[in-house]
């Protein structure tokens, strides 16, 4: 009997694998690191052996720590740290050379250039969904076939493949039979039009891309082959760029269900059903995971700075010693006392999109203690996080009442109440964090019959959910605050802002 769904989660700092139960609980975990390539500043790689090594390592070490036999795997599904990109040949299976990382900057002045062409940019945004970026593949491509000597030639010749890390590892996994990608990967190229479903000849065109070297874009939960796994063959049914797992993993598959996760920054995507809806406050259409021919879209907005905050008050300045800390020094005071941390360290994103923009601590008094400047932090993630869900409530044209969870920074209380009263909406925390990993489950686990859409459709199980407390006068009077201590520190370059 098949008791088990395995999901390779490989990740921008390790690979790990997650077995999950018929009742959706982690029953094994294995994860390794793998080594960050920094050839100069700004430029950031991953070498494609060690990606595979490690995440084959610990699809070995969670099985073992399993301690049952392969043959009770129903099926293994594939969420991936998205944008980074791979060129290997399609004869001998070689890497071209080093991943380049979505995180890298190399390609931004060529991005820049594309993007003054106004012309151009609106037809990336009309087909893709995107903006002109040095974060996303096409012009990462574009770089690698010009810089290898021999690489153009090769592609030209059609024995160049090109794959983002889900389509590596299904060429890897299946001995090369196999170069395919799904629909959420293929959206984060700005090669793929995602309301024709189709790569798109122009914009190829645009980048120097041989169509040739494009992967098969599938459905996210299907049959991407199999592989073998101590000699037991093993079906790869699902495939997801990282962040659409975590919402298909947290049961957001209608238009208007939404989820966030709180890492290092925050990633919040609302599911716009079937409607492919175009941001007026500079978030992304993107596609979500997909279970057939149908399309799936969803809106996508980025806080530059979530986790990272914290780290900020350990590291920069050393007034705690670990995260969990800021729960207790938060909850030791009333309120901020006036105090707004406006962590702008890298610009302000959507929906002010100011790169030039930094960070502030504001309402300072003699009285202010580290207590409330961490409190101040906290609330910072909350009210960014409430500026995204805002703005994709106007795009989407739809009112959104509850927030799924799940990162690293979600386990704090105070901040999940905190973001619950700010955004006037019920907060939902699953017991399983691991939901980036359970939403690759899912799809394969869905394709497999090894669940239904029922089964599935609460996502990963439940946690506490946090319900909205705060007077209204009150929420407004933080919210105008905040917007207040944003406009002291944009600049005048900023662009777009919320209205």
């Amino acid at each position: 009997m098949k008791k088990y769904v395995m999901a390779l989660d490989q990740g921008t700092t390790s690979s790990r694998c997650v077995v999950f139960d018929r009742g959706m609980r982690v029953a094994a975990m294995a994860q390794q690191e793998f080594p960050q390539i920094y050839p100069q500043p700004g430029w950031v790689e991953h070498d494609p052996e060690a990606i595979w090594q490690t995440q084959r390592g610990v699809m070995l070490e969670a099985l073992d720590r399993l301690g049952a036999d392969p043959g009770e795997i129903a099926a293994a599904g594939i969420a991936n740290q998205r944008e980074t990109t791979i060129l290997w040949d399609g004869r001998t299976g070689e890497p071209l050379g080093n991943a380049i990382v979505w995180q890298c900057r190399r390609t931004a002045e060529r991005c820049a250039l594309l993007k003054a062409d106004q012309a151009f940019a609106a037809r990336v945004r009309e087909r893709t969904g995107l903006v002109v970026d040095a974060y996303f593949s096409a012009s990462k491509i574009q770089w690698l076939l010009d810089s290898v000597p021999g690489a153009r030639a090769k592609a030209e010749a059609g024995r160049l493949r090109f794959g983002t890390v889900d389509a590596w590892l299904v060429w890897k996994l299946t001995g090369g039979a196999v170069h395919a990608t799904d629909h959420t990967n293929a959206s984060r190229t700005m090669l793929y039009d995602t309301a024709r479903l189709r790569w798109d000849p122009e914009l190829c065109q645009a980048f120097g891309v041989p169509l040739a070297m494009l992967p098969e874009v599938r459905p996210s939960s299907g049959f991407y082959g199999a592989f073998r796994l101590k000699g037991v063959e093993i079906p790869l049914l699902g495939v997801a760029g990282d962040q659409q797992a975590s919402l298909f993993g947290q049961g957001c598959t209608a238009a208007g269900q939404a989820k966030n996760t709180y890492g290092t920054g925050c990633f919040l995507l609302m599911h716009t059903g079937q409607t492919r809806r175009t941001s007026a406050h500079g978030l992304l259409s993107t596609m979500a995971a997909t279970l057939g021919s149908e399309p799936a879209y969803a809106l996508e907005g980025s806080v530059f700075i979530g986790g990272a905050v914290i780290q900020w008050l350990r590291d920069g300045l050393g007034i705690i010693s670990s995260a969990p800390e800021t729960e207790a020094l938060a909850l030791s005071v009333p309120d901020t006392a006036g105090v707004y941390l406006v962590p702008a360290f890298a610009g302000l994103g959507a929906p002010w999109w100011d790169m030039d923009a930094r960070g502030a601590l504001l309402g300072l008094t003699r009285g202010a203690t580290k207590a409330h400047v961490a409190r101040a932090a906290l609330e910072a993630i909350a009210y960014q996080c409430t500026d995204l869900v805002r703005a994709m409530e106007q795009d989407a044209g739809m009112r959104l009442e509850r927030l799924s969870v799940d990162g690293g920074a979600c386990a704090n209380s105070f901040l999940m109440q905190f973001q619950a009263d700010v955004g006037n909406l019920a907060v939902r925390r699953a017991s399983v964090l691991e939901t980036t990993a359970f939403g690759a489950a899912a799809l394969a686990g869905l394709a497999a019959g090894f669940w239904s859409l029922d089964d599935l459709r609460g996502g990963a199980p439940s946690g506490r959910t946090f319900l909205p407390a705060m007077p209204e006068a009150r929420r407004e009077a933080l919210l105008a605050g905040w917007r207040e201590a944003v406009a002291r520190v944009r600049s005048r370059q900023g662009g777009a802002c919320q209205s």
